[in-house]
């Protein structure tokens, strides 16, 4: 069988491990811990970077959740989640990226580091950064607002069901298991989420408990 390797509160991680759900797709489950990265699973990778899907029967071995998503397409397209179109396709891809360098890096990042990588790291203060992290929060509320434009004009982020809203979800499904996605503010955002959580391949993720860390009651909560 596939082997997923990955780390439960990585939103690239939480991205192939929603296709693969999508796709169903089978794999045996190995959660890592990325500040202790295992050589031997990155011969040819230096950034040493999760995920890591390695296929059956000595086949192939991935890293980069764009890369491992768009290898699961090609090889299983049913159900789409590339549009026909090549100008649709690249839209998809645009805001992958954009959720993945600016939501990530504004936020994701910072919500995991101050609130629980911290604690694995040697730093000088593992206490959390307050004021990133209200950073983190006031960039959240600009994130949400894009969703919200996005689906107001086209119902999910890049018109059908796509790559672009599994990705966008994994992102804020890390978030949203600190409890620091402010729902209340954001309803059209919260209803395209409580959309793709209601989903089979998203009940891996909602299951997730990291030791030391106990999610808010809506976090699994379908209907918030």
């Amino acid at each position: 069988m596939r082997q997923l390797h990955h780390f439960p509160l990585s939103p690239f991680c939480r991205r192939v491990r929603l296709i693969l759900g999508e796709k169903r797709l089978t794999f045996d489950s190995h959660p890592e811990r990325p500040w202790e990265p295992r050589d031997e699973l990155f011969p040819l990778d230096p950034a040493k970077q999760l995920p890591v899907l390695i296929e059956a029967g000595g086949g192939a071995k991935l890293s980069d959740a764009q890369a491992i998503c768009e290898y699961l397409e090609e090889l299983h397209p049913d159900p789409p989640l590339l549009p026909k179109r090549a100008g649709d396709r690249a839209e998809v891809r645009r805001l992958c990226a954009w959720f993945d360098r600016f939501f990530f890096g504004e936020i994701g990042s910072v919500v995991v580091r101050e609130k629980y990588l911290k604690r694995f790291r040697q730093v000088p203060s593992p206490e959390p950064d307050l004021a990133a992290l209200r950073r983190a929060l006031d960039a959240t509320r600009r994130h949400l607002a894009f969703i919200e434009k996005l689906v107001d004009a086209r119902d999910c982020l890049a018109g059908p069901l796509s790559l672009a809203d599994f990705t966008a979800a994994a992102h804020v499904s890390c978030v949203d298991y600190f409890g620091d996605v402010p729902w209340d503010a954001f309803p059209k955002a919260r209803d395209w989420y409580a959309r793709l959580k209601s989903r089979p391949s998203f009940r891996p993720i909602l299951a997730d408990s990291v030791p030391g860390l106990t999610p808010p009651p809506h976090y699994a909560n379908l209907d918030f």
